[in-house]
């Protein structure tokens, strides 16, 4: 081991103990400078290790038992709509979902092929001031649709369907297509 007279100046000569070691291939240590001093560097180096040993180890427990985020989510659902099929399985047997049908014989407009009497019977009984040409509307067709199916139970599907339809035997084979999309 090489050692300085202490009228030389450390820096340089720890500067020149790092260029060394490094051009050895040794890399860096950080210790060459107090190695070629002489002084002790087992428990500057061990100290060091020590150190980086309890520092890494402190934050990986920290980590490990730091308070998660214990908070709980929820999405913003739809309402349950009890109704639902029932009215997608009258927009299929109407029109096949088609919501600009338009049918003649009956003056019946839109997605679910509503009729002026409807419509007049509607706006008496909630106040509205409906027209059949609104029930182009898919929204203002589908209100109408669901006003009349909630009077009813939605466990009777087949009274609101009959109901929808009219009166008569009709209305059976009308409730066995209606049954064929639910």
């Amino acid at each position: 081991m090489k050692r300085y007279h202490t009228n030389q100046d450390p820096l340089k000569a720890t500067s020149d103990a790092v260029l060394r070691d490094i051009f050895k291939g040794k890399g860096f240590s950080g210790q060459a400078g107090l190695r070629d001093f002489g002084m002790k560097t087992h428990w500057t180096y061990t100290g060091y290790r020590k150190f980086l040993f309890i520092a890494a180890f402190s934050l990986i427990c920290t980590s490990l038992f730091a308070p998660g985020n214990h908070t709980v989510t929820i999405a913003a659902s739809q309402s349950i709509n009890p109704y639902y099929n029932l009215l997608k399985a009258t927009a299929m047997v109407e029109t096949l979902g088609n919501p600009m049908a338009y049918n003649e014989e009956e003056n019946a407009v839109g997605l679910l092929q509503i009729r002026q009497v409807r419509i007049d019977d509607y706006n008496r009984r909630t106040g509205s001031n409906l027209s059949l040409s609104q029930m182009f509307d898919v929204d203002l067709s589908i209100r109408v649709f669901m006003y009349y199916a909630s009077l009813e139970s939605p466990k009777n599907l087949e009274k609101i369907s009959k109901a929808w339809n009219g009166s008569g035997p009709m209305t059976e084979l009308y409730w066995l297509r209606i049954k064929e999309y639910l």
